[in-house]
């Protein structure tokens, strides 16, 4: 007979019997309890809502800054380049985010771990090594674009040697924002600027949405009049790199730990993680409808700047559309240089057994501070030393390739842990869980490989 299960399952550990609201796990056969008894874990109905606005923010924050640099780049890029024929594509990437985003934020609630942790303690010293080294190439490429889209507002105002004044401003501002800020701090202004998205929405049903043809693109109703040619799969592939980042996993995952997230609260936690996902492509979606109706229908199919970008506000914003768009811009990358280098300062800090947070002083935490200032020193630096009129949005466009190509060794690790019983315990994910989320590597790795094969082919195709 089965023992009724404690109140907090990180003190009775990963075998402790439990079931998540919406059965992500196999069924218990502990008998029920009785039809008053509420279940485990669950707080009563009056005070649902004020625990879920106590937890918001890991999933939120995570997905939102999916919108960064890169997410508004790649949008735009999207939409002008192939009007609003690839919004299946961010459907299916939405259900493969979902999956992937709340496999972290489960995990983080159950061990109370980070994932570099979990990978150090599962798998050892050279597969933690490895799997540093892969993140360490994708989030400084992910930092990289961020400051690329900080230069380019710069330079749509100042000229091009913007970056010489605006680079060493972000970088000196974001470190303090993070080495002085306790962690309710950081994310409350993060959740606060993510607001600025909504701009892109209002713009498109400014300008009229055309729901039936939208409805039918989004369900891949001409997917077969498609002509998949080269350029076709790298767009798709910097869609992928984009919207399921290496880093989005490892930020969510600790920053549900550093929330200190039960499993008693954790179906908020997880409508947290949804809820950033949908609403976070759903921008992306009108990003995509919106640059589809103004660059594309305009055959403006190729975005080379950001003023050219901006012109997709023009119908909301009219000669204001390159203030807005610079707003929009400057703010998603600033919040993605705030969580990509913090992901990445929590991975080496974890993978290595040392202590990581925010909050706390920096001789505390030498070496959590220290990977943080050197990652966002270096990508910098790196933007300072570009030549000049160089092609910022292609830099920034390019970094989502790396992420796409990097990101299946991370997924595969996180496939591997949350199916380990003395890891997750009854936590574990279901059948269908594992499909899709399976399914979201290998369609990564195979695009990604396919782009590889075909460019050393065919270097100038």
């Amino acid at each position: 007979m089965s023992q009724p299960a404690p109140s907090d399952p990180r003190e009775a550990g990963p075998r402790a019997r439990h079931s998540l609201p919406g059965a992500l796990s196999p069924p218990d056969t502990s008998p029920a309890p009785a039809p008053s008894a509420s279940p485990p874990g669950t707080p009563p109905r009056r005070s649902r809502w004020l625990l879920l606005l106590s937890v918001l923010g890991p999933g939120v924050i995570a997905a939102a800054a999916g919108n960064d640099a890169g997410g508004i780049a790649t949008y735009s890029q999207a939409g002008a380049g192939y009007g609003i024929s690839l919004l299946w594509s961010i459907v299916v990437v939405t259900v493969g985010l979902i999956v992937v985003q709340e496999m972290c934020a489960r995990m983080g609630a159950v061990t109370g771990k980070g994932l570099a942790a979990l990978i150090r303690e599962n798998f050892g010293v050279k597969v933690t090594l490895f799997a540093m080294i892969v993140l360490l190439l994708a989030n400084f490429a992910t930092t990289v674009s961020e400051f690329a889209g900080i230069t380019a507002v710069g330079e749509l105002y100042l000229g091009p040697h913007a970056r010489y004044i605006i680079v060493p401003l972000v970088v000196a501002l974001v470190w303090l924002l993070v080495s002085r800020g306790s962690y309710q701090k950081v994310e409350r202004i993060l959740l606060v600027s993510s607001l600025v998205f909504v701009t892109y929405i209002i713009t498109a049903l400014k300008i009229g949405v055309p729901w039936a043809a939208v409805a039918q693109a989004s369900l891949g109703f001409h997917l077969r009049q498609t002509h998949w040619n080269p350029p076709l799969v790298l767009m798709l592939v910097q869609l992928i790199g984009t919207t399921i980042a290496p880093y989005m996993q490892f930020y969510q995952q600790s920053a549900v730990r550093d929330k200190g997230v039960k499993m008693r609260d954790y179906f908020l936690t997880r409508w947290d993680t949804i809820i950033g996902c949908v609403l976070s492509n759903i921008v992306a979606g009108f990003i995509i409808i919106l640059c589809a109706q103004t660059l594309y229908a305009h055959n403006d199919r190729t975005i080379s700047d950001a003023g050219q970008a901006a012109q997709a506000l023009a119908p909301l914003a009219g000669q204001y559309a390159k203030l807005l768009f610079a707003f929009g811009l400057l703010n998603a990358s600033l919040m993605a240089a705030v969580i990509v280098p913090l992901s990445t300062a929590y991975a080496v800090t974890e993978a290595l057994g040392w202590e990581s947070g925010l909050g706390r002083r920096i001789r505390e935490l030498p070496l959590f501070y220290g990977t943080y200032g050197v990652l966002i020193l270096a990508a910098g630096v790196l933007i300072m030393l570009l030549p000049l009129r160089s092609n910022l949005i292609q830099v920034i466009l390019n970094a989502q390739i790396v992420n796409c190509a990097l990101l299946p060794v991370e997924l595969i690790l996180v496939l591997l842990l949350i199916n380990r019983r003395r890891v997750m315990g009854q936590y574990r994910n279901s059948l269908g869980y594992n499909i899709v989320a399976w399914i979201t590597t290998i369609v990564a790795a195979g695009l990604s490989l396919w782009y590889f094969v075909f460019k050393i082919i065919h270097p100038q195709g």
